[in-house]
């Protein structure tokens, strides 16, 4: 699956026979298929985390005899580990390479995710699920670093689409797992697999993924080097604006992931099986929505103009929620469940236009200082996602309004990022036929 990429002679470092460095060409990494799955299986940590874990949450609140809301705890503490985690282990990974920090956190996350599984108490298992998504990030962060290492332009647009079909499926995939792992055992059972599945990553990880950043690319100094390394980042207008419209088209994926069982079974009706059915259909838009960034419009159509087209996407279906939601068109009752999952769908489909080219337009900036950035990335995702799924429930689980205006907020946000702050129109066009790197321009 070779892509077209810089055409400068770049190398990545793997183990000698002394253990020292030696250079193998870059190519040679980024044609394997297993690199693609180990990297794809990064990216799929945390939905494997959180949503493999979704159905058991009322067997913790029986079996911990704990609270409703202690239980969600569990899943905040995970969720806010994978955000922090990413701001750690990002500069960690320009200063010692990607191998490294990468195989310490997956060695970690497979120690706190079996720890999980013996809890005996909700406050113990509060503790490790935040180590594990501390954990995580790292696979999280490095993944989206060695990309940036491995590709350039608009092959490195390619490559997060391919990512994304990965990604996409996790998400339907987790809750069927562990779903039929409660089946035939409790919800410890879930952090066996989780704790399998890490093993068996980190094995992947060991054998397939050499280093990919050269000893010469890498950064030296400590926490202060790594907090001027981001602030860098931050005051380049153009990868701040990015970063920024990425976080709040990421938040309203949040806001439909947190809001649509109750908009869908407790306003419209629907059955739990409905709601699966819906929800996989909407993955599977974002699948193929990503496929087809990836192999038909990166190379052929400008990237800002790929991702401009994906946010008024977003836009546009949440402004058609939020009338639907209004009663615009009529009763819910009265209009049945084909309008909303249509919007929802579209809304969902349109991500796959926004997120990895919001991450490639970002990272092809920063080859100096790709783990940093990426942390940023990630984290400001999180975080803005983590701030707005509340509030999609603020007038009860009886209206769709709050998500239609949260997701419709969010879409506007992430526009006004991009042409405030990116303005693509004053700048050298990324170009769309070749795997050339965006020129960097004045901040």
């Amino acid at each position: 699956m070779a892509e077209s990429g810089s055409t400068a002679e770049q190398t990545k470092a793997v183990r000698g026979r002394g253990g020292g460095p030696t250079p193998v060409p870059r190519a040679t990494v980024r044609t394997g298929f297993l690199v693609t799955l180990v990297l794809g299986g990064l990216t799929a940590v945390p939905a494997l985390s959180m949503d493999m874990y979704l159905p058991a949450l009322p067997e913790v609140t029986d079996v911990l005899h704990t609270s409703a809301a202690t239980a969600q705890l569990t899943l905040t503490a995970c969720l806010t580990g994978m955000a922090l985690g990413q701001l750690v282990v990002g500069p960690m990974s320009d200063k010692w390479g990607r191998r490294r920090p990468l195989m310490a956190g997956l060695l970690v996350y497979v120690v706190a995710t079996a720890i999980c599984a013996f809890a005996p108490n909700a406050a113990l298992l509060i503790a490790f699920r935040l180590l594990q998504g501390l954990a995580g990030a790292a696979g999280i962060v490095i993944a989206r670093a060695v990309v940036r290492d491995l590709y350039d332009g608009v092959a490195m647009a390619r490559f997060f689409s391919t990512l994304m079909l990965i990604s996409g499926v996790a998400p339907i995939v987790a809750p069927l797992i562990g779903g039929q792992v409660l089946r035939i055992t409790d919800w410890r059972g879930v952090f066996v697999v989780l704790t399998v599945i890490g093993v068996g990553l980190t094995a992947l990880v060991w054998k397939c993924l050499p280093e990919t950043l050269e000893p010469e690319r890498r950064h030296g100094g400590g926490t202060v080097e790594a907090l001027r390394t981001m602030r860098s980042l931050l005051a380049d207008r153009v990868f701040a604006g990015y970063m920024i419209a990425g976080g709040f088209a990421f938040a309203a994926l949040f806001a439909y992931i947190s809001a649509s069982p109750f908009v869908i079974q407790e306003i419209y009706g629907a059955s739990p099986q409905t709601f699966s059915l819906l929800f996989g259909l909407n993955s599977v838009g974002l699948i193929a929505t990503g496929q087809l960034n990836g192999k038909v419009l990166v190379g052929r159509v400008n990237l800002d103009k790929v991702l401009a087209t994906g946010i008024a996407l977003i836009v546009l279906a949440a402004t058609f929620l939020l009338l639907v939601a209004t009663g615009t068109f009529g009763a819910p009752e009265d209009l049945g469940l084909v309008p909303i999952a249509t919007g929802l769908f579209v809304l969902m489909a349109s991500m796959a236009l926004a997120t990895p080219n919001t991450n490639a337009l970002a990272l092809m900036r920063t080859p100096h200082a790709a783990g940093s950035a990426s942390a940023l990335l990630g984290t400001s995702s999180f975080l803005i996602g983590a701030v707005a799924s509340p509030l999609v429930g603020v007038a009860g689980e009886h209206t769709a309004v709050p998500m239609a205006v949260v997701q419709l907020a969010c879409g506007l946000a992430a526009a006004v990022a991009f042409m405030a702050l990116c303005r693509p129109w004053q700048r050298t066009a990324t170009a769309p036929a070749a795997g050339e790197t965006e020129e960097v321009a004045d901040r």
